[in-house]
């Protein structure tokens, strides 16, 4: 597994054979002591970017894993050649604002549309095409307590209307202080039409009252839905075995994700 943080986006090789020496040893460390010996692996291109209905600069961060040993840090490629090309034919080239990190011109997606991302980088040329959804509003941000694990804390809720008849998938965002504090990917397979109450089950002990907590509900397409909930579930403490990397919809091995996605926030006071 590639170490995947969800918070900066950033990868390591050689978690997953971490985990499964560590798990051996856990059995066997009683008898004799575990020399871990990780093998350094070529690195791999990490491309991740959106396309949103904001009008706004649309973002590509491009970087490269590192191996387990090596401090966390952003490792930025720089020079790639980035491009969005719609389904109508229009062009947009992306411009490297510091390194590693390309923007477009500001515009505004729209739903229906299929966008599809290239990047060149270093002789090899990658692509992902994601369909921006039709736009589902969030509605109101609620808190509730919940109970889990024998436990009682107050968590957020998402409430939003789901169309009828037409199969959602969503990507909620938790935001404390401009920084990414947690996000979940689902679907509506159990709530399909109906008013839907979501529990985002991100823990909010270390709030105050009076902090300010802010939600970013986007739409997202089944191939970046299998993305995030993959993440997800890797990320879990239930966890049995060792994780695998989330499903890229990039092609030629590359890591990440290419969205196209409505997006609606809404910002509630903590008390």
């Amino acid at each position: 597994m590639m170490m995947y943080l969800a918070k900066n986006r950033n990868y390591k090789i050689g978690v997953g054979l971490f985990t499964g020496l560590l798990s051996l040893g856990m059995y066997s460390a009683c008898e004799k002591a575990i020399d871990l010996k990780l093998d350094n692996v070529a690195p791999i291109i990490v491309i991740d970017g959106g396309v949103n209905d904001l009008n706004e600069n649309q973002i590509v961060r491009i970087s490269k894993t590192y191996n387990f040993t090596e401090a966390n840090r952003f490792n930025s490629v720089s020079g790639a050649k980035v491009v969005l090309t719609a389904g109508d034919g229009t062009v947009l080239n992306y411009a490297e604002s510091v390194p590693g990190v390309y923007k477009s011109p500001k515009f505004k997606g729209k739903p229906g549309t299929t966008y599809k991302l290239t990047v060149s980088s270093e002789g090899q040329t990658y692509t992902a095409s994601s369909t921006m959804p039709k736009k589902v509003i969030l509605n109101l941000l609620t808190f509730k307590n919940f109970t889990l694990l024998g436990k009682t804390r107050e968590y957020v809720t998402v409430i939003y209307d789901d169309p009828p008849g037409v199969p959602n998938q969503y990507h909620s965002i938790i935001r404390f202080k401009g920084k990414v504090k947690f996000d979940v990917a689902t679907d509506d397979r159990f709530n399909d039409g109906n008013k839907v109450n979501d529990i985002l089950l991100y823990d909010l002990k270390d709030m105050v009252p009076g902090d300010t907590i802010a939600v970013e509900f986007q739409c997202v397409d089944k191939a970046v839905y299998r993305y995030f909930f993959s993440m997800g579930q890797n990320s879990a403490e239930t966890q049995p075995v060792s994780p695998a990397n989330p499903p890229s919809n990039f092609d030629n091995n590359a890591l990440g994700v290419f969205s196209a996605y409505t997006s609606s926030s809404r910002k509630a006071l903590v008390k």
